[in-house]
């Protein structure tokens, strides 16, 4: 199959993020036309060999000619053979580096794309049910492919795709969503977490229709919360919620915008039979509902403050840093001496250092004293490749207020 391939060449001096195995190839390091109109006639969806100017081989990768990402790596190897046997073996090994996890819970991230060295490419299982999402130009050809081997090589019984991210646009992609293979959807999938149920929207829910990079946050939240007062913001379908309500809590405030969301944190805590007196539901903005609640002098043993993506990229960097203090301005003011602060960023245009920067503001404009007690981030079903720091898009840290 390799013989054929198109060749990019990549201008010199250019190679040298290649040479240290990073995945991506920006369309202005290739040689002679770049990005829509590569010398060589490559098309969205083509395998390529990427090549320096001396010739010598640096990488095979599939290739988005609508993309400032022009190329993204598929291996680094110049004897693999780029085939349907190349991505069972792919996708077989990143299966059986989370099978620990099935002793548990039965849902987790399956495929993580270029940590998994397949870029471009996410696959979360829930319960007997796979959802594939394809979000580059150049994995598109793979789909079908992608599915069966996940099929076969996941044990469950439903392929179901969310190809509906925004950042499909970016590749000149339209969503896509439905049954890829086996057998329909009925309904909410239902998941179990440490022993917790959960129901999970596959077909409209965020992202894949959960958060699983929260997992190991999740068991967190539930060990530091017996007896606790807790404020779980950007809630959404209240597992943080029913995991503090698991521990032990006292009393559960989740506050999410959307009521959908709420109504399903609800049926989420409901299932449990946890004593309803001890949680309450807001429908709100959480900027104006933490300000409601600190003029109301309410406080909290364990605030959560965990927000949609402020900022994807790092030209929304400003704006987000912005509303990235002002909640955890907001969070410290709430949090009673000695309480603990979880707070989260999951934008990519913000880093980490960035991050624990805009917290130690935040704490300085309320006035607080605090201390890190833990930097979180995803779980091992969420891997970051060494070589790849874009990967480690979650971040956290856990305070306690002195």
């Amino acid at each position: 199959m390799n013989r054929n391939l198109k060749k990019i060449v990549i201008n010199a001096g250019r190679e040298k993020s290649l040479l240290r195995k990073h995945p991506w190839i920006f369309s202005g390091a290739i040689k002679d036309g770049a990005g829509s109109n590569p010398s060589t006639g490559a098309v969205s969806g083509d395998i390529v060999s990427a090549v320096a100017e001396d010739g010598r081989f640096l990488a095979y990768a599939t290739f988005s000619e609508h993309s400032q990402i022009a190329a993204r790596a598929l291996s680094f190897v110049e004897s693999d053979v780029i085939d349907a046997a190349f991505f069972r073996h792919r996708i077989k090994a990143a299966i059986e580096r989370r099978a620990s996890l099935l002793n548990t819970t039965n849902a987790m991230r399956l495929l993580h794309a270029e940590s998994d060295g397949l870029p471009g490419v996410i696959a979360d299982r829930y319960g007997n049910v796979v959802v594939l999402q394809i979000l580059t130009a150049g994995m598109e050809p793979q789909r079908d492919l992608l599915a069966q081997i996940l099929l076969d090589e996941s044990g469950t019984k439903t392929i179901y795709e969310r190809s509906d991210a925004d950042v499909r646009a970016l590749e000149g992609l339209l969503p896509r969503n439905g049954l890829v293979l086996g057998e329909p959807l009925a309904g909410e999938v239902e998941i179990i977490e440490s022993g917790l149920k959960i129901f999970v929207d596959v077909v409209n829910g965020h992202k894949t229709g959960f958060y699983l990079d929260q997992r190991e946050n999740r068991a967190l939240t539930r060990s530091l919360s017996n007896s606790a007062d807790v404020l779980n913001c950007f809630c959404y379908t209240g597992t943080m919620s029913v995991a503090a309500l698991a521990g032990g809590a006292n009393s559960v405030l989740s506050i999410d915008s959307s009521g959908p969301a709420l109504a399903a944190a609800e049926r989420n805590v409901a299932l449990h039979g946890f004593n309803a007196e001890r949680s309450e539901f807001w429908e709100a903005d959480v900027f104006a509902a933490l300000r409601k609640l600190r003029d109301m002098g309410k406080s909290f043993d364990l605030v959560i403050l965990d927000p949609p993506k402020f900022a994807p990229t790092a030209r929304h960097a400003e704006k987000a840093t912005r509303a990235y203090k002002d909640i955890n301005l907001l969070g410290f003011k709430l949090l009673r001496p000695g309480g603990r602060l979880m707070t989260f960023s999951c934008s990519g245009g913000i880093s980490a250092e960035l991050f624990q920067k805009i917290i130690a503001g935040a704490a300085l404009d309320a006035n607080v004293d605090a201390q890190i007690i833990g930097h979180l981030s995803g779980g091992i079903d969420h891997p970051v490749a060494l070589n790849f720091p874009e990967g480690d898009y979650l971040k956290g840290l856990l305070l306690r207020r002195l």
